[in-house]
This record gives structure tokens, C-alpha cells and sequence, in this order.
């Protein structure tokens, strides 16, 4: 069971619940990934809230594997989860919003999760979307 005061969500992946965490290590290695030189210039990035499909898969695997699981980033990229390109979107704002913090929680920089045009990294006429309890998210809520 994920433990969200440790950065822990649940995903369903695959037709099983998965948990993902972005530890330590795994933020290391999407600041690799993502040629960051350190974590406020990857939180920088998040923060942008246009993160591409591959980036939503590099996201999801470092999660998965900061959790424990052997993952490659092609198994991860070949996965299905309810809602397609969407539910991807939600896995992955909600595991920066688990890592990061909310808008309005805690103190430092807040990331707000991104929509799900643009992890797609297409966003329709500058709208964003909006989590599943209501608080936008994506371009219209920055």
C-alpha cells in the first residue's frame, strides 16, 4: 500500500496496482535523464508543467523503480493504465505532487502536475486540465 507521506501513489498499470516513488536515487537518475544539474533545475523543469510522452515513461519508470521494481523504460513504455495518454498524465502529476508537494503545501517551490496535453507534449489552444479533485493543473492553473 503506497504511503503518501513518504512520496509513495498507487498506479494501476498493467491491470495491477503498482506503487511508484521517486527517491533519492531515482531523482538522480531523471536528472541524468533529463540533463539536470540538480534537483532545482529538475524541479524547474516539472514545474513547466510540458513534459513529452517520453518523459512521462522516464518518470513512471524511475517511480516504479524507486519502489522496488525491475523495470526497463521500453517495458514501461508499452504498459497500459485506465484512462490511456490521460491516466499516464495523472500517474505522473500525482507522483511530482507526492514527491514536490501541492500548491500551498509546505514551504519551498511548488510543482504543479501537468496536463494531460502536455505530457503529450501538444497543449490545445493553452488549456490545461484538472486533477481528480478539482485543483487545476497544466497552463490555466499557474
Amino acid at each position: 500500500m503506497a504511503n503518501r507521506h513518504r512520496g509513495e501513489i498507487a498506479a494501476e498499470l498493467d491491470g495491477r496496482t503498482c506503487t511508484l516513488v521517486l527517491t533519492l536515487g531515482a531523482l538522480a537518475e531523471l536528472e541524468d535523464a533529463f540533463g539536470a544539474q540538480d534537483l532545482v533545475a529538475l524541479t524547474e523543469r516539472f514545474a513547466r508543467g510540458r513534459l513529452s510522452a517520453r518523459d512521462a515513461i522516464r518518470i513512471v519508470a524511475a517511480g516504479l523503480r524507486g519502489a522496488g521494481e525491475s523495470v526497463t523504460e521500453d517495458e514501461v513504455a508499452r504498459m497500459t493504465t485506465p484512462g490511456g495518454a490521460a491516466g499516464f498524465a495523472r500517474i505522473v502529476g500525482e507522483l511530482i505532487a507526492a514527491t514536490f508537494g501541492a500548491a500551498g503545501e509546505g514551504a519551498g517551490r511548488a510543482v504543479s502536475p501537468p496536463g494531460a496535453a502536455d505530457v503529450a507534449g501538444t497543449d490545445v489552444a493553452g488549456e490545461g486540465g484538472a486533477a481528480e479533485d478539482g485543483r487545476p493543473f497544466g497552463p490555466a492553473g499557474r
